[in-house]
Formats: structure tokens, C-alpha cells, sequence
């Protein structure tokens, strides 16, 4: 196949380590990072589950580290493991987080991994704070972007006031990283139908509840869009994509099952000018939703590290946001160039079930392309296959009827049916 980016001026000798915490074997975004720079001739290597997920059988992957983990480890043991890690990988390597969790650990202890790692330098605790729905509606109250409306209740009586006033249907997160994965309220995003549901799926959240209760915005009358960057030192971007969601899984509620990319100069503006003001530097993954009813885009979700759907997006120069970032922190310039408009990406696994859903409710955005201008495949490629084929044996069985479960659950209930633990973060 044709190599895309195969003349970027990468530096050979820096090689990149895919970090994550917590169990999701079936993860596309770090097959993607492992493949966009592989291609290049960067040395890869990977923290997998186990020695059969399909990040730890790419071809592009010079060596996986078998290390389970679940995210209720103490952060120290975390960093002692990256480091005996970093000392057999032999010489200082990007890290590239996949979850929230990685990239809030990363950031928080800076120092002590500098030596054997390269990573964007940010404040150490703005990953976490952008992680945590509550400081991320902080942020974006105190810097004047628009976001859900959101509650942020410290006791069951709060979340028995909220029920009285509130107007349903709400959506309930899971407040913040690392105690979503000890402590979680929910089990992923959930809509909830009326007062009656809230309350009692609150008597199971603990005395102080770890959620955040928002403004459902209604998906008739709403559009997904998604925005993919990397920011240099100087907070300006390097490369920075703009694309619509058309169909998630679990639907209109999870991870990206096939998106477009559509050029959006505003959403462009405004969330480059929102990093600027927050001094972000790195990979960002950020969900916006249109809401029709007043015009305004609303942040829903500021990601501090590569996306799974990254691949979307590439300039015409070849770069994404993983190369974009590993030419930056190995000194090399990072070419620019438009966004491929257009361009489609779908998630194999997912997104069958995902456009029997959709195709129920009949709901396509109004900027999606009738017709893409090329595909990126989540899984299969044709000078890497065994991703797919491994992906697709870890699927069958279990996962068909847990995924045949969630479709049962979500109509029933009203509730967006959440991630199954192997899939992981979007």
C-alpha cells in the first residue's frame, strides 16, 4: 500500500511507547499510533494486556511489555513500572498515552520520567483538571466557552433537590479519572428518563457521589463534531483537523464507530484560542456537540491525549497528530498543510451494530459528505493484518452477546448502554 507521510524527516532513533492503564485489549487507537509511525521507520513498542491483543501482533511493533493494570495501582508503582520499562527499552522514547489516566500520571510526574522519556511539558495538574467533567466545566465557564449545563452533587440530598428542579432527561458521567476505574458510579455515559430512575440509581453512588449530572442536549436536534490537535510549546498548533461524527457505539453516546472530515474554521478557532488560554501543549482529543436550539457549539469532553479515531485525520503533507508530535519533541519542523475534507473513518467492529441503530432512527448530520473521498479502516490493513484478524477472534462468542445485551439494555431502559471494560477509551 502507499505510505502516507513516507518523506516526513522523522528522527529513526527516538522510538515510541504506547502507554495505558487499565484493561482494553480492543483498542484501535494504539494499533493506529503504532502503524502511523512504524510506517516511518520509528521503533515501536507497546504496554499490552497480553501477548495476543492486536497491538502486541502488528508487524510494526518492535516489542510489547505484558504489564496488566487496572488504574487503582499507587501512582508510584505506576511510574517504577514505566521506568524499568524505559531502562530496557535502552534510550529516551516518546510516550503516547491512550487513556486519561496515562496522561494525567505522565504529567503529574514529570520529573522523575524525564530522563528516559520524551512528553509534552504542561502543568502538572491541567491533564487531570481537563480530565474531571467538573474542572473542565470550570474551565470552561471561567473562560467563556460553552458546555452543558452541569450539577455536581456532594450528597444524596443534593442529587434529591436536583430531582425536584431538574429537567429530564439528564445525562450522569463518572466525575473523575482514576476514580472511574476504583470507584465508578456509572458505568459509562447514561441517559436517565426522569426522577424516579435518577434516584434510584442513585442509592447505589455512596455518600459522596462521584458524578456529574448534565444537560441532555437532544441528539434531533444536535450534531456531533470532533477536533484532533497537537499544540507545540508555545501553545500554537501544529496540526490541528476538525470532522463530524455520523454513527458512535454505543449509539449517540460512545465512541466513534464512522466519522467525515469537514472542514470547520470556527470550531477550529475556538478551540485553538481555548488551549491557548488554558497553556495546554500535546495531543488533544475534543468532543464538541452543535446544539441547533441556540446555535452554539458546546464542549462536551477536552481528551489530554491522542484520540482512537486519530487516524482520521492526516494533512497533505502526511502528517497526524502523533507524527505531528513526534517531530516537534525530536526537533524536526512539522509540515503543514489543509486537512483531507472528506476523508472517512470507520471502526469495522463497532459500527455494524452502530448502523443498524442508526438506521432505526434515521439521523444523519446535515455536514457529513454523501460520499467519502477515501476510507481509513480502524482495524484491517493490507500490510498489517494481523490486528484484525486477532481483533475479530477476541470478539466473537462473549463479546457478540454482550454487544446483543447492550442493544437490549439501551432500548429498554432509555440509558445509553456503556463500553464494554475491552474496549476502552474513545
Amino acid at each position: 500500500m502507499a505510505r502516507s507521510g513516507a518523506r516526513l524527516a522523522v528522527d529513526r532513533s527516538v522510538p515510541g511507547l504506547i502507554v495505558k492503564i487499565g484493561a482494553y485489549p480492543l483498542h484501535h487507537g494504539g494499533v493506529g499510533a503504532i502503524r502511523s509511525l512504524g510506517r516511518l521507520g520509528v521503533p515501536m513498542y507497546a504496554v499490552t494486556e497480553d501477548r495476543f491483543t492486536p497491538a502486541a501482533l502488528s508487524r510494526y511493533l518492535r516489542g510489547r511489555f505484558v504489564w496488566p493494570t487496572t488504574g487503582r495501582e499507587e501512582p508510584d508503582r505506576l511510574v517504577t513500572g514505566l521506568l524499568r520499562i524505559g531502562r530496557r527499552i535502552g534510550r529516551p522514547t516518546l510516550l503516547l498515552p491512550t487513556d486519561e489516566e496515562a496522561a494525567v500520571l505522565i504529567a503529574e510526574h514529570a520529573e522523575a520520567l524525564a530522563g528516559s522519556f520524551l512528553f509534552p511539558r504542561v502543568a502538572p495538574g491541567l491533564p487531570r483538571r481537563l480530565a474531571s467533567k467538573q474542572g473542565l466545566h470550570e474551565l470552561c465557564v471561567a473562560h467563556g466557552v460553552p458546555s452543558p449545563a452541569a450539577v455536581f452533587p456532594g450528597s444524596y440530598a443534593d442529587i434529591e433537590a436536583y430531582a425536584g428542579r431538574a429537567r429530564f432527561p439528564v445525562v450522569a458521567k463518572n466525575r473523575e479519572a482514576f476514580v472511574r476505574r476504583r470507584r465508578p458510579a456509572v458505568t459509562g455515559t447514561t441517559r436517565i428518563g426522569g426522577p424516579e430512575q435518577l434516584l434510584d440509581l442513585a442509592r447505589d453512588w455512596g455518600p459522596r457521589p462521584g458524578v456529574i449530572l448534565q444537560e441532555y442536549l437532544p441528539r434531533e436536534q444536535a450534531e456531533d463534531w470532533i477536533v484532533h490537535a497537537c499544540f507545540g510549546a508555545d501553545r500554537a498548533p501544529l496540526a490541528l483537523f476538525t470532522g463530524v461524527k455520523v454513527r458512535s457505539w454505543p449509539p449517540h453516546a460512545g465512541m466513534t464507530a464512522c466519522a467525515y472530515v469537514v472542514d470547520n474554521p470556527e470550531l477550529a478557532k475556538m478551540s485553538a484560542e481555548f488551549v491557548h488560554r488554558i497553556g495546554f501543549t500535546g495531543i488533544a482529543d475534543l468532543d464538541w456537540r452543535f446544539d441547533r436550539r441556540d446555535g452554539r457549539y458546546k464542549l462536551l469532553d477536552f481528551n489530554p491525549r491522542m484520540g482512537a479515531q486519530f487516524r482520521l485525520f492526516e494533512n497533505a503533507a502526511g502528517v497526524d497528530v502523533v507524527r505531528a508530535q513526534h517531530l516537534e519533541l525530536t526537533g524536526r519542523t512539522v509540515p503543514g498543510g489543509p486537512q483531507h475534507a472528506g476523508r472517512r473513518f470507520v471502526v469495522e467492529n463497532v459500527d455494524l451494530p452502530a448502523r443498524l441503530a442508526y438506521r432505526r432512527s434515521g439521523s444523519r448530520p446535515p455536514h457529513a459528505p454523501a460520499r467519502a473521498s477515501g476510507t481509513e479502516l480502524a482495524w484491517f490493513a493490507g500490510d498489517d493484518p494481523l490486528p484484525f484478524f486477532t481483533m475479530l477472534a477476541r470478539s466473537v462468542g462473549p463479546g457478540a452477546r454482550h454487544l446483543m445485551q447492550l442493544r437490549r439494555a439501551g432500548r429498554r431502559a432509555g440509558t445509553e448502554a456503556p463500553l464494554r471494560q475491552g474496549e476502552g477509551p474513545k
